[in-house]
């Protein structure tokens, strides 16, 4: 590992992300790039490897017809087959796309033809039923590549090929057509398109935001502002790679660093995968590090007397130290004893955790629980906020390490500009802002102005120091009957840090007072039924348990006092359904859709307001 180190943060000749990922390659070889769970295993590729089969799939995307400047899709959830065919579709100048695989048949249809999609690579079966219900609708597909062979021994399409067929035969047209490859490469411009992000269009149709080879390359040449990595660091690529985060880290971050990108086998295996891979660079919503927090809560009540003790005297006793950690003070000395309960308690926390090496723990996507961001510094991990969106190509700003401020999202990425317009609207302007919204001119002129300032939709203010706080989309704050505005999320997020609340959706526009609508976590109330011997069948009767009623009544009373008196909840229902990515109510990413909620939960709502 030594002997990997990174290209110069100028990128200087490599203008496209091609090119970098050529470099890299050049300068790795048989270095790993990239690890697969199949089957208990770990399946391992190197980087030459890696480009072998990119270069592979994008020769036989050629050979079949597929043109510069034209689309594919992938239907998959995280593994190397995804980086293959992005990739190697990219490097021949052909535009990547991803679709989330929860997506609905009539979501993969607007996608598909919206695009005008020549190639679509899906995982399974499962993926390929839902391909082959909107086929016919899709005039321009070409081919369908199936990544998985199981339960489909009688394939029989001439449209629709096994994935691993279509890389074989790009592997044998590498050995008279590699010259082809590397001239698509030299042939790409920064300015080109380099892959689309469609929105979860929450409101209309989703919106195909085009990333240049500009933006992309700018946000490689940023990740070492804010991630603390070196080459044969690890990470693990668990958030959907259809989603900009995800597609900036496991891909592109990944390169500019030299990152070993690990997939997990499947989405359940996240937890035991995070520790056996002990990550050193870890980026996920708040969700994720909240189950976290939850998962070491429900731990502790079943270990035993000695082991509680020992963290609670130590988290207390850390208590002071970490606010004079967040208000740049030193901290106060510890004696012996203390500080050898803090490292025996917090060491093994990390490491049930997974995070024994992480160096880099970001959250972004939504407010971030203030009291989180204090329970991981006390057990020694620095979760540090950023801000970015589909529109920045990702990264934005971010916390510089070791000065964190609760409830700012750090300052601006060099060579970014961000500024606060009217109405408190942020405005962000730099070489990270997209090309625009996919045949969708109208759209990309409301969006980005004519010199260059990006209207983010968010509501924000900038400290004198220079860090950025994003209070709220401009669209979700709430104007109360009495006219007080109220920012929703930032109440949600303190709901949210409760490990028995997985969501909240703050309610209150045009109303008298503030209230709300629960998500229950199904695992730590269903614990908390068992601890009490609460009887019930099943979620909705879980849900109407009186003590569970209760229970979330005293979450909601504990949040109430940190809040102002017009914003304190005063009433409250809990949602009687699982959601899932599924559900109508949820975004892929897990969001709860406002709009939806309102709707489909309005006599819910108006028994919280009475008449």
């Amino acid at each position: 590992m030594n002997a990997m180190t990174p290209l110069p943060v100028s990128f200087v000749g490599h203008d496209t992300p091609a090119r970098v990922f050529r470099a890299r390659v050049a300068e790795w070889g048989d270095q790993p790039a990239l690890r697969h769970k199949l089957r208990g295993l770990w399946q391992s590729y190197s980087w030459t490897e890696y480009y072998a089969r990119a270069r592979a799939f994008g020769l036989a995307l050629n050979a079949l017809g597929v043109a510069r400047g034209e689309c594919i899709a992938v239907l998959a959830e995280n593994r190397p087959e995804w980086l293959f065919a992005d990739l190697g579709a990219q490097c021949m100048g052909i535009v990547g796309n991803g679709v989330y695989p929860t997506a609905a048949p009539e979501q993969l249809r607007y996608i598909l033809t919206d695009s005008d999609c020549r190639v679509l690579v899906v995982e399974n079966q499962e993926q390929l039923e839902k391909a082959l219900s909107v086929r016919a609708d899709c005039p321009q597909l070409l081919r369908i590549l199936v990544i998985e062979r199981e339960g489909l021994r009688k394939l029989d399409d001439p449209a629709v090929e096994f994935f691993d067929d279509f890389v074989k035969r790009g592997e044998g047209l590498a050995a008279t057509q590699a010259g082809l490859f590397e001239q698509a490469i030299d042939a790409s411009r920064p300015q080109d398109l380099a892959f689309l992000v469609y929105t979860s269009g929450t409101t209309g149709a989703p919106k195909g935001a085009m990333i240049s080879n500009r933006n992309v390359v700018f946000q490689m040449s940023k990740a070492p502002e804010y991630l603390d990595a070196k080459p044969g660091d690890k990470s693990l690529s668990f958030l959907p790679l259809c989603h900009i985060a995800e597609r900036m880290a496991s891909v592109f971050n990944a390169i500019a660093l030299g990152l070993i990108v690990h997939f997990p086998e499947n989405a359940g295996t996240v937890s035991n995968d995070i520790r056996e891979v002990a990550p050193h660079v870890v980026f996920a919503p708040p969700r994720f590090w909240e189950k976290m927090h939850s998962q070491i809560e429900l731990f502790l009540r079943d270990a035993i007397a000695p082991a509680r003790w020992v963290y609670a005297h130590a988290l207390a006793r850390g208590a002071a130290s970490v606010e004079a950690q967040l208000e740049g003070r030193k901290p106060p000395s510890q004696g012996p004893v203390t500080r050898l309960l803090t490292r025996l308690a917090f060491r093994n926390i990390r490491i049930f955790l997974g995070l024994q090496n992480c160096r880099s723990a970001l959250t972004g996507a939504a407010p971030v629980p203030p009291d989180l961001i204090r329970w991981f510094l006390s057990i020694g991990i620095e979760l540090r906020e950023a801000f970015g969106m589909t529109e920045t190509a990702g990264f934005a700003a971010s916390t510089p390490k070791g000065a964190i401020r609760l409830g700012w999202a750090g300052t601006p990425a060099g060579g970014t500009e961000i500024r606060i317009g009217d109405a408190g609207e942020i405005l962000i302007r730099g070489d990270n802002v997209f090309a625009g919204y996919w045949r969708n001119p109208e759209k990309t002129a409301e969006t980005v102005t004519a010199d260059g300032w990006l209207h983010t939709g968010d509501c924000g203010e900038i400290s004198e120091a220079g860090y950025l706080a994003i209070r709220d989309r401009i669209k979700d704050i709430i104007i109360t009957a009495g006219g007080k505005n109220i920012t929703p999320t930032q109440i949600e997020s303190q709901l949210k840090f409760s490990p028995y609340i997985t969501d909240a959706v703050v309610i209150g526009e045009g109303k008298r007072f503030i209230t709300a609508l629960v998500m229950i976590d199904l695992e730590h109330v269903a614990r908390f039924a068992q601890d009490q011997a609460i009887p019930y069948t099943d979620f909705a009767s879980l849900t109407r348990a009186p003590a569970v009623v209760e229970l979330i009544r005293g979450e909601i009373e504990a949040v109430n006092p940190r809040l102002a008196r017009v914003e304190q909840i005063k009433n409250f229902r809990i949602i009687d359904q699982l959601l899932t990515a599924e559900d109508e109510e949820l975004t892929p990413t897990m969001k709860l859709k406002r709009k939806v909620i309102a709707q489909k939960y309005a006599t819910l709502i108006n028994g919280m307001y009475p008449s």
